[in-house]
């Protein structure tokens, strides 16, 4: 797969600010950034790029909105909520690249897995089993008078609490009355579990294997069972900065592009682990690193590696396209979970933060395969389907209780998936 150049729109002569800092939380998705800078992919497109790690979303965050930092590797759902004010700084930000679909996981505590497998309800994988074994565990403690099981999550604006939300309320788990919240960054989930802190988490590549493979949890569900090929990391940048400096944007955007297809071409998942497992980056050893990068998982110490095909996504499938209905089911889940109020304008500010125009011009300029349209129902396939208008081969996209969220719909704005709250 050959990477794309420089092209028409996408000259040296025009970036506006050619140095740039970028900041990043230590996870495999990062890599696009990583991949980018280590191969002169940034150069090549006119930009000197510094890369920084941070330790949080919060940071990630308030020094993109400050300044600080030019762009960021970020939640999907970050934009939105700084672009809101929801939770902290509020400026306006803008995403016209997706970095990766899926990745992520739920790990639970081994005392919470051994109380899980107890009820003979198990069926490994199967996003219904588990979730009718965790019902029946959250009751019983219930019963027995025995505190809220607590799973921890990265941030309250992500992809990790919506998909665990949306995955215990499909199982009559009500979250925020049957089980309660932490809000724990990546490099810290292991600790906190192994310190019995919290039952279980959902967090990304690398940190469920890590748990596995120290013995301390075991990996219970990928986050594709829950909702197959969803949004994860984009990059963010002030809308501010996606204005005044467009050519930069640009540049920053091609370079991430060739990243990503470098990622996904078979054979580069060893020289990926490698890479990333520098202690720059995520600073951990090349074969923790390896299975998001490779496609499988162990679930456990000791067991038998098994395939997970598609653990992380970073082009194929239209993976870097910032799709409109990823935007809109997005902030349909804030509103569900009461985020935003009935006065927010879903469609409206979907449009406004993502930025499908932008990426459509710098791929038609490096000649990338690109959507003709902004938004799609989701839910609807449970298999490999061709985009209609493009050629780009699509991966499943189903929800685990079978939902269709269409954008389309009259009541889709309105967040039209049934509400489970305390």
């Amino acid at each position: 797969m050959a990477e794309p150049t420089s092209g028409p729109g996408i000259e040296k002569q025009g970036i506006e600010k050619p140095k740039l800092t970028l900041g990043f939380v230590p996870l495999s998705d990062c890599a696009p950034l990583v991949v980018a800078r280590a191969h002169g992919l940034f150069a090549r497109f006119g930009l000197d790029v510094t890369l920084s790690a941070e330790p949080s979303w919060a940071n990630i965050r308030d020094k993109v909105a400050v300044g600080t930092l030019d762009g960021a590797h970020m939640l999907a759902a970050l934009p939105i909520a700084a672009t809101l004010g929801l939770g902290g700084l509020s400026r306006p930000m803008v995403t016209a690249l997706s970095l990766n679909l899926n990745g992520n996981g739920i790990t639970f505590s081994n005392a919470l897995w051994q109380a899980a497998v107890a009820t003979g309800l198990v069926d490994e994988g199967s996003p219904a089993s588990l979730g009718a074994a965790l019902k029946q565990v959250v009751e019983r403690r219930r019963a027995a008078g025995e505190p809220a099981l607590t799973f921890a999550v990265v941030f309250p604006f992500s992809s990790h609490n919506y998909l665990l939300r949306y995955w215990l309320a499909s199982h009559g788990i009500a979250p925020d009355r049957d089980v309660a919240f932490a809000v724990v960054p990546p490099p810290l989930m292991v600790a906190r579990l192994e310190a019995g802190h919290i039952d279980g988490f959902c967090v990304g590549a690398p940190w469920n294997q890590r748990a596995a493979e120290l013995g301390i949890g075991r990996v219970a569900l990928l986050s594709n069972a829950i909702w197959s090929h969803h949004p994860e990391k984009v990059l963010g940048v002030t809308r501010d900065f996606a204005e005044s400096c467009p050519n930069t944007h640009a540049a920053l955007i091609a370079a991430l592009i060739a990243a990503c297809r470098w990622l996904d071409q078979p054979g580069n998942g060893p020289a990926t682990a490698e890479l990333m497992a520098r202690k720059a980056f995520v600073d951990m050893p090349a074969e923790m690193l390896a299975p998001a990068y490779e496609g499988w998982i162990r679930p456990a110490a000791g067991e038998a590696p098994r395939p997970a095909p598609g653990l992380l996504v970073f082009h194929q499938h239209a993976a870097n396209f910032p799709w409109l209905s990823h935007a809109e089911w997005t902030l349909a889940q804030m509103r569900r979970w009461g985020q935003i109020g009935p006065e927010v304008d879903i469609r409206a500010v979907a449009a406004t933060v993502y930025r499908p125009d932008i990426y459509r011009a710098v791929t038609t300029a490096l000649g990338v395969a690109c959507p003709a349209i902004d938004r799609k129902a989701e839910g609807i396939h449970g298999s490999a389907w061709p985009l209609a208008a493009a050629p780009i081969p699509m991966g499943a996209d189903r929800f685990c209780d079978g939902a269709v969220f269409d954008p389309d719909a009259a009541d889709a704005a309105a967040g039209s998936h049934q509400s489970l709250k305390a």
